[in-house]
């Protein structure tokens, strides 16, 4: 009789610790996730930044350089490609493959901003007025937040693949499907590694 106490006893201990730990991971994981989540508003919170400024530079660059119509198109155009991605997304991108085409718009929209920027430098009296210069600056301090948040975002999809990775969570983690699928990194451009060469 007393050794039916002690397997029972023991069986209930581990079963116990197990659906513990089990909490604890699954806690744990839950808590990682919602900073990414966090972390991704963020990211799209300065992303929407950018894009809310885009207008107020164009219609600035147009008056006086009305004439350049395709790069202004280009603009709105990507504008809104990268509006619609920002728009659709409820939570942070779920695999690589969604994450890379958020990116690929931001990245269209970057380029085409650059090239409006190139058409600013034929005109030096806009560059001159004050409405264009504070909104490059505010445009640049943008993108500036923009790297510092998806490095932010890196460093929590960082945490959470790290933990769900690691035992006892690994255990748990594909019991919920995709509620706790690794999450994707931010990557450099293509093209990144290779060093910009500048003539003089």
């Amino acid at each position: 009789m007393k050794t039916i106490w002690i397997v029972l006893f023991s069986v209930a201990a581990a079963t116990l610790a197990a659906v513990g730990c089990g909490a604890s991971s699954y806690n744990n994981l839950v808590r990682l996730d919602q900073a990414a989540q966090s972390q991704w508003a963020q990211v799209e919170n300065v992303y929407q930044r950018r894009l809310d400024l885009i207008p107020n530079l164009v219609a600035t660059v147009k008056g006086a350089a009305a004439f350049e119509k395709d790069t202004f198109t280009a603009v709105t155009e990507a504008r809104s490609r990268a509006a619609q991605l920002t728009a659709a997304s409820q939570r942070a991108p779920a695999d690589t493959e969604s994450l890379q085409r958020f990116q690929r718009a931001q990245d269209e929209l970057g380029s085409t901003l650059s090239k409006l920027m190139l058409v600013v430098e034929g005109y030096p009296e806009l560059r001159a007025t004050q409405n264009f210069r504070d909104l490059q600056a505010q445009l640049e301090g943008t993108e500036n937040r923009i790297t510092v948040e998806r490095m932010r975002f890196n460093e929590a999809a960082q945490a959470f693949n790290t933990a769900r990775d690691s035992l006892p969570a690994t255990l748990f983690a594909n019991l919920f499907g995709a509620r706790f699928r690794e999450k994707p990194y931010f990557q450099a451009a293509p093209g990144s590694e290779v060093a910009p060469k500048v003539a003089f």
